[in-house]
C-alpha cells in the first residue's frame, strides 16, 4: 500500500471518528471539519435535504433539546479510489434526557453510508444516507 493511499485512508478514518465527537460534545462550528459546505444527505427520514446549514440545524433540532449523548460508529468499511471515498459504518447513538427527563434515555441503531471527496479543505462527506434499523427507549428525550 502506497504511503499516500495509508495516509489518505487515517485522515477519512479520523475525520469520521471526529464527526461523533463534535456531535456528542455539541460543537456546531467544527461541522464543517467533516462535512462539504454542498453535503447532500438524507438522515433516514425520507427528506433530501443539502447544504451545510440544513445539515446543522437537522443536528441542533434534536441534540441541542437533550442531555448527554454517545455516538459509536463501528465496523466501518472503507473504498477509496483517487479522491473520492465511501464509507459505511454502523452507528449506535445514545441520548439522555435533561432536566425533569433526565432519567430517560433514547436509543438509535442504524448505519450511515457517506461518499467523500478531497476538496481544498481536505476530505468532506458530500453525501450522507442514513438508515434506522432500531429505536429502544423514549424519543420524548429529544423535544422540550
Amino acid at each position: 500500500m502506497s504511503e499516500k493511499l495509508f495516509n489518505d485512508q487515517r485522515i477519512i478514518l479520523n475525520t469520521l471518528g471526529e464527526f461523533a465527537r463534535i456531535l456528542d460534545r455539541k460543537q456546531w462550528t467544527r461541522v464543517g471539519e467533516v462535512f462539504a459546505d454542498d453535503i447532500a444527505f438524507n438522515y433516514g427520514d425520507g427528506q433530501e435535504q443539502q447544504g451545510i446549514a440544513a445539515l446543522h440545524e437537522q443536528f441542533t433540532k434534536f441534540l441541542d433539546h437533550c442531555g448527554a449523548t454517545q455516538h459509536l460508529l463501528g465496523s466501518v468499511q472503507l473504498e477509496l479510489s483517487g479522491d473520492e471515498a465511501v464509507t459505511r459504518s454502523y452507528v449506535q447513538a445514545r441520548h439522555q434526557g435533561i432536566g425533569d427527563k433526565a432519567h430517560l434515555f433514547f436509543d438509535t441503531s442504524g448505519e450511515y453510508t457517506d461518499r467523500w471527496e478531497r476538496r481544498a479543505n481536505g476530505w468532506r462527506i458530500v453525501r450522507r444516507d442514513a438508515r434506522w434499523d432500531l429505536f429502544m427507549g423514549d424519543p420524548a428525550v429529544l423535544f422540550h
